[in-house]
């Protein structure tokens, strides 16, 4: 009776696996996304495992709960970009952080990637975005 118990656990963890992995392997947004972005300026490693200055460089944090790896240095996230859309002007940044305060809808701009955007005085803007 052990031996079957044991077998039938194993069977249900088997067929339960792809519906997990699935669920978690494809967490970036298929299309644009209707949201918000921010600013901000940090200095030292980012999530994606690489040296930043998010004071003079152009770099976007994705949202963490894009993130699909435990170790996000390896995850598929970190080697694309954010398009981001406001007000008519787009532009398009790397992803090399990640932003554990952020929503799935909101993005983190390094400060220069921000003001190619508006004021940073402005602090918060509605934008549309996407994962390229």
């Amino acid at each position: 009776m052990l031996k079957l118990r044991n077998a039938l656990g194993v069977a249900a963890c088997a067929a339960t696996l792809p519906f997990l992995v699935a669920g978690t392997a494809d967490a970036a947004p298929r299309e644009a996304v209707n949201g918000r972005a921010t600013y901000y300026t940090d200095a030292g490693f980012g999530a994606c495992g690489t040296r930043i200055n998010a004071s003079t460089e152009l770099l976007v944090a994705a949202p963490a709960g894009l993130f699909t790896s435990p170790n996000p240095n390896n995850d598929p996230l970190c080697r694309k970009s954010i398009r981001v859309r406001y007000n008519g002007r787009t532009i398009t940044v790397p992803i090399k952080d990640k932003c554990p305060s952020c929503d799935n809808s909101k993005i983190d701009l390094s400060l220069p990637a921000f003001r190619q955007l508006a004021d940073p005085n402005v602090g918060i803007i509605s934008v549309s975005w996407d994962i390229v």
